[in-house]
Parts: C-alpha cells; sequence; structure tokens
C-alpha cells in the first residue's frame, strides 16, 4: 500500500498511484454519479492523500475526464467488430458489449460514463461522439447513407438501453439473465435492424 504523501514518487510510481486514483474515482461516478462523489471520496477509495488527485488530475472535472475516456483497445474491438459477416453480426456486437461490461478496466468506464452522462455536459458530449464514432460511424450497413444512419443508431439504441437495465439500473430479471439468454433475446431483434425491413408505413 503507497505511504500517503503530497511529494511525488519516481515516474513509475507516479504511474501506479494515477492508475489507483482513476479506479477508484470510476467507481465513485459510476456508484454515486457527479455530484455524489467528491475528490475526498475518490482519495479515500484510492487510499491517498486528496492532494494527489489534485496534483494528477487538477480539478473534479480532469478527474471526470480522465475516468471516463474508453480505452483504446475497446474502440478497436467494436470497430473490428463491425466487420462481421452481416448474418452474425447482431450476436456478435451483443457478445462484444457483454465482453465490454464484464472486463474490469472497460466495465467501470462505460458505468461511470452512462452515470454521469445526464447531468454533466462534457461526460455528455464524449458519450455522443462514442456512440457517433464508434458505434454508428464504423458500421457498413444499409443501401444509403440515411439508411445506415437509421439501422446503425437504432442498433446503439437497443445496446445502451440494454447496457443501462442491465449493469446501471440493475432491473430484474435482466440483470441476472446469462449472457446467452441475452444473445438469444435481443440479438434477432439487432439482426431485423441489420437486414430486416425498418421502413416506416405510408
Amino acid at each position: 500500500m503507497p505511504a500517503k504523501s503530497t511529494t511525488p514518487g519516481p515516474r513509475d510510481e507516479r504511474g501506479v498511484l494515477a492508475a489507483q486514483i482513476l479506479t477508484a474515482a470510476r467507481s465513485a461516478f459510476a456508484d454515486s454519479g457527479w455530484a455524489g462523489t467528491t475528490m475526498r471520496a475518490v482519495a479515500r477509495g484510492a487510499e491517498v492523500d486528496p492532494a494527489l488527485v489534485y496534483h494528477y488530475f487538477g480539478s473534479k472535472e480532469g478527474l471526470l475526464d480522465a475516468a471516463t475516456t474508453p480505452p483504446q483497445r475497446w474502440l478497436e474491438n467494436v470497430a473490428k467488430t463491425w466487420t462481421t459477416p452481416l448474418d452474425e453480426l447482431g450476436a456478435e456486437l451483443l457478445r462484444t458489449m457483454l465482453a465490454a461490461w464484464a472486463d474490469d478496466e472497460i466495465g467501470p468506464v462505460l458505468r461511470a460514463v452512462l452515470q454521469t452522462a445526464a447531468h454533466e455536459q462534457s461526460t455528455r458530449e464524449k458519450l455522443r461522439l462514442i456512440v457517433e464514432r464508434s458505434l454508428i460511424g464504423v458500421s457498413h450497413l444499409g443501401v444509403d447513407e440515411r439508411d445506415r444512419l437509421v439501422r446503425s443508431g437504432l442498433i446503439s439504441s437497443q445496446i445502451m438501453g440494454l447496457a443501462m437495465m442491465r449493469y446501471v439500473w440493475k432491473i430484474e430479471p435482466v440483470a441476472s439473465m446469462t449472457d446467452d439468454e441475452i444473445v438469444g433475446a435481443v440479438g434477432p431483434s439487432l439482426q431485423h435492424y441489420i437486414q430486416g425491413d425498418i421502413s416506416v408505413p405510408t
């Protein structure tokens, strides 16, 4: 356990402490949101002096920004998933989401983003960019650009709604369904958005 000190240590120690603080911050923002999270609470969770939190991240806003920035490996994995053959894409998108939320690093970031986006403008903008660039922007669906955007947007809405129910609000029975049950139940809906007729009757 690191000593509680405001004096920066060697570079490798600073990296460890910064990561320790970020882990505590993600948990705090995910569990308590923006208003319920304080720098002192994060410091307690990380077992460091509060001055170190300010030293590394400058402010609560800076800490939130760092805590809600998704790891690059997740963004790359999402982009790779969109290259899955269309017949298998719905199920694979769900499995990618489920794996991300189960990941010890990625899951807390996603929870922190969804928990704080409703009340904090900068995180809301970050979430919008994540959806537009990583969930919608990399898809290759549809017969034209509008069709692509509509299909990708509906898929994203389903995935995000499921994530809120299952991981943020933890509403049963969705929260305790197995991954296979989720894929079996929700996968066909995503597959409809991928390949089905989504035209609006006139």
